[in-house]
């Protein structure tokens, strides 16, 4: 449920958050963090149903109405961990965008129907507004640039390019025990170095690392 705020009446538009700019993004993300539920109920409104529009390109109207639900309620319960400097409306639909792909169960058929938005939308996906991948990304790619070459190395193949432990053994002409040795050791570094935007990195990126 949203909280109480958001079953209140009609806001007035002085209240509606507009995140076009980056001062009135970052005012708003400010009052999300110190827990303004008006302004939430205003983000609410304002986002759902474009929102939901948005997912419904990637699995049926239904799915995409709790998707969209389930993000939106991941802001607010996560609101601490926003940073001021990134644009809401790149965060809102970038994880939109991944819980409706990662809801599509076979690879074959999530990567056919990214390729099909790629060149129908492929403007869309290329304004710098719409998604913040790239930021987070740089953050990550930091992080996981302090460690030593090879394990950065085993880390890229498991955990972005989804080769099993025995595929990277042999490429790598290690065993199975140093790579996963490897693997643990940055799972640690980086849960570490990006425990301040530990949620949006797993969301945004969708790298799952427990």
């Amino acid at each position: 449920m949203r909280p109480a705020a958001a079953g209140s009446g009609i806001m007035q538009m002085k209240e509606r958050p507009h995140t076009g700019s980056a001062e009135t993004n970052r005012a708003t993300i400010d009052r999300l963090r110190a827990g303004d539920e008006a302004c939430f109920d205003a983000v609410y409104r304002r986002y759902y149903r474009p929102l939901c529009t948005y997912a419904a390109r990637f699995v049926p109207e239904n799915r995409a109405e709790e998707l969209v639900q389930d993000t939106l309620m991941w802001m607010w319960e996560n609101r601490t961990t926003l940073i001021p400097e990134m644009s809401l409306k790149s965060l809102l639909f970038t994880i939109v965008k991944n819980k409706s792909l990662n809801h599509l169960s076979h690879d074959t058929v999530r990567s056919r129907v990214m390729r099909q938005l790629e060149e129908r939308y492929r403007d869309e996906f290329d304004d710098p507004d719409l998604y913040l991948e790239n930021e987070l990304m740089q953050r990550f790619t930091a992080a996981l640039e302090k460690l030593p070459p090879e394990f950065q190395e085993t880390f890229r193949m498991h955990r972005l390019e989804g080769m099993t432990h025995r595929q990277i053994a042999e490429q790598l002409g290690v065993s199975p025990q140093t790579v996963n040795y490897r693997i643990g050791q940055t799972v640690r570094f980086l849960r570490m170095e990006l425990r301040e935007y530990w949620p949006l990195i797993v969301l945004l990126l969708g790298i799952e690392i427990r």
